[in-house]
């Protein structure tokens, strides 16, 4: 690998790895938000952290760093281990996951997790164009 390939494929790491964070932080506040509840830091946090902690074991099972934009397996991987992790965090920790929140939260983590990869893909494949 070039030293140019290493560069870029380090960036893309980063870039995977905080947009993940980000959009599953977002998907929180959102969350909390659509319910008028507190926006506190505290607040989004104890929402986010089941599903921020299955995302680091989803990053770790479906090895990541290897494909970190690829939609397919990795990315497939991450968003349902994201999801069912998270679920089964959030119930073990005395918290809900009634049916409605487990399909909006599989479809919201869908969009966001798949949805920047597939950005990500475009615009890289694009920038090679040019």
């Amino acid at each position: 690998m070039t030293q140019t390939n290493s560069k870029q494929s380090s960036k893309t790491l980063i870039y995977a790895a905080i947009a993940d964070l980000v959009l599953v932080v977002l998907f929180a506040l959102s969350g909390r938000s659509s319910h008028s509840e507190s926006l506190t830091a505290a607040g989004v946090l104890q929402t986010a952290w089941p599903f921020l902690a299955a995302l680091a074991i989803g990053w770790l099972v479906c090895r990541m760093w290897r494909a970190p934009l690829a939609i397919w397996p990795q990315g497939v991987c991450l968003w349902l281990i994201t999801v069912a992790g998270g679920m089964a965090l959030r119930i073990l920790s005395g918290n809900t996951a009634e049916l409605p929140f487990v399909i909006v939260a599989t479809l919201v983590l869908a969009l966001f997790l798949l949805g920047h990869r597939l950005l990500a893909t475009f615009v890289t494949r694009r920038a090679k164009r040019a």
